[in-house]
């Protein structure tokens, strides 16, 4: 399966781009920077009418614009509370992965503990709202989570 990137490890700026046509919308700054690239699987649809999303474990210096084949290893929980429903939270998990033939990186409790706090505070100059994060899930789980959502 091949991914997106949409955001570089290490910038402040959260690039937009239409998931479908992988045209760039616009730039937002936010308050964490990217700790691994993130972007998003392509021919997927997620709750939130996105693509799903992923951070990529790499040592590679991946740019905006990049597509990326790539092996999902764990699945991060995330749910957000809804903008125009009160009370309402709805899902936007995370895959996890690593890029296809790479060595692969531990996937330990510090990268968890690093991904926790960024999806926490990732927004807190911008949204009111917040994110809560769930538990991390293996391998299987995250593949069937994709599978869910191919389009």
């Amino acid at each position: 399966m091949k991914a997106f990137i949409e955001n570089a490890k290490g910038t402040f700026e959260k690039k937009i781009h239409d998931e479908k046509t992988l045209n760039y919308i616009k730039s937002i700054r936010v308050a964490r920077a990217y700790p691994y690239p993130y972007g998003f699987i392509l021919n997927t649809t997620s709750e939130d009418q996105d693509n799903v999303d992923v951070f990529i474990l790499t040592d590679q210096n991946l740019k905006s614009g990049d597509v990326v084949e790539i092996e999902p290893i764990a699945l991060m929980e995330q749910f957000e509370k809804s903008w125009d429903i009160p009370n309402k939270e709805e899902v936007d998990h995370n895959v996890i992965a690593v890029i296809k033939g790479e060595n692969q990186i531990h996937f330990n409790e510090n990268i968890k503990q690093t991904l926790n706090e960024f999806v926490l505070h990732v927004f807190d100059n911008i949204q009111i709202n917040k994110t809560k994060a769930g538990h991390f899930l293996g391998k299987d789980q995250a593949i069937k989570f994709i599978e869910s959502k191919k389009d």
